[in-house]
């Protein structure tokens, strides 16, 4: 079953809380569907933001996109979480990650740890959230049950098996920890690769009773009538893709408005992504194919 378009815009910096609200109050009359807030040091505080967000609009979803699980014990996120979800009028989305830069958790004085000892965080996160939030006795109460929707993103076979057995959402970054680079240095993936991590979620979640909605982010939005040239130009910056895996790049959107809503169109069909989400840098700039597409 091919679901409709969902659009979401991640938030990376906010000015004010004027400013903020103004945000979210555009972005609700584009038409995009959920506020996300993301988890780094250096950024906004997720929740506060997103309480902000759903007071300053109507119909929109908010989300956090996505925490990083390290930063937190898992008791008290349930009390955030739950907190959250009634504020906002059980708009929540909840998004969690393994954090990928190694310099924040240096910096909050927290345990890095090697990838298996972050999943294993990230999965013992999820059974406490579950078990807290569907607790009838858990003060505060979320007002959506058993909780909110659980969104999860990662790469990898164990995160995408965890993804498969918990989450409502699985979402694909397209990125992954680059060779030989720093740890946290990311690099985007080709469309052949993310056709292989695709195909090892859905292998997992073969046994799913109702199929997840699937997420991509998108982290570049370029409106041009050249195709190619633009293409040419992001090549210059990336080692691992040249200018025709550039423009296959499922993370990257270039072209007119048109073509935008059709590559859109072609990468829910080939790897099942209905779910969008742009960065801000963005929100004014995807705003025709969120008109293009929302509904269909």
């Amino acid at each position: 079953m091919t679901r409709p378009f969902r659009f979401g815009v991640n938030t990376l910096a906010i000015a004010s809380a004027d400013e903020w609200r103004k945000k979210c109050r555009q972005a609700e009359s584009i038409g995009y569907d959920v506020l996300l807030v993301p988890d780094h040091l250096g950024m906004p505080a997720p929740f506060p933001a997103l309480v902000a967000a759903a007071e300053a609009t109507e119909r929109p979803r908010v989300g956090t996109f996505v925490l990083n699980t390290g930063f937190w014990n898992p008791a008290l996120l349930a009390r955030e979480v739950a907190t959250t979800d009634a504020l906002t009028g059980g708009r929540l989305e909840l998004g969690l990650g393994t954090g990928y830069v190694k310099g924040e958790h240096e910096s909050a004085g927290l345990p890095w740890g090697s990838p298996g000892q972050r999943v294993d965080h990230l999965a013992r996160t999820i059974e406490e959230l579950d078990r807290l939030l569907a607790d009838p006795e858990h003060v505060p109460h979320a007002v959506q049950t058993p909780r909110p929707p659980l969104l999860i993103g990662g790469n990898g076979p164990r995160m995408m098996r965890l993804t498969a057995r918990h989450a409502e959402i699985a979402a694909f970054q397209g990125g992954r920890q680059a060779p030989g680079k720093p740890e946290g240095t990311l690099e985007l993936a080709t469309a052949e690769e993310l056709d292989a991590t695709v195909a090892g979620y859905r292998e997992a979640a073969a046994g799913r009773a109702v199929p997840a909605e699937l997420n991509m982010l998108i982290q570049r939005v370029v409106i041009t009538n050249d195709r190619r040239a633009t293409a040419r130009e992001f090549a210059a910056y990336f080692e691992n893709l040249d200018e025709d895996q550039v423009l296959d790049a499922p993370t990257l959107l270039f072209g007119t408005v048109r073509q935008l809503a059709d590559q859109l169109r072609e990468r829910r069909e080939r790897y099942g992504f209905s779910y969008i989400t742009v960065l801000d840098a963005a929100l004014e700039t995807f705003a025709p194919v969120v008109e293009e597409l929302r509904g269909t």
